[in-house]
């Protein structure tokens, strides 16, 4: 990584992900049950998840700006195939 970039991200905060709490698993269950309104009324499933992810990439980046997000993206791949966003393991 380019001494430039290392410096940038070290200045910026920092986009974590910890254990889930009693706060996240709240926030997981309104949103899926929101989904699950959405879809009852006909809403298609992939267009929720677009919008989903919009709307979830759009809070992060006024948070904590574009280039954490960014890095923050780039570990996507890894998490999905290491399980961690699969509803089994993050309702456990």
């Amino acid at each position: 990584m380019p001494r430039k970039m290392d410096r940038m991200l070290k200045q910026s905060p920092r986009i974590t992900v910890a254990k889930p709490s009693s706060e996240k698993q709240l926030a997981l269950q309104f949103l899926l049950d929101a989904w699950e309104e959405a879809a009852y009324e006909g809403v298609d499933r992939d267009c929720i998840a677009t919008a989903a992810i919009f709307a979830a990439l759009s809070e992060l980046i006024s948070t904590y700006g574009e280039e954490p997000v960014a890095v923050m993206c780039q570990r996507l791949p890894e998490r999905v195939r290491g399980g961690e966003f699969s509803l089994a393991s993050t309702r456990n």
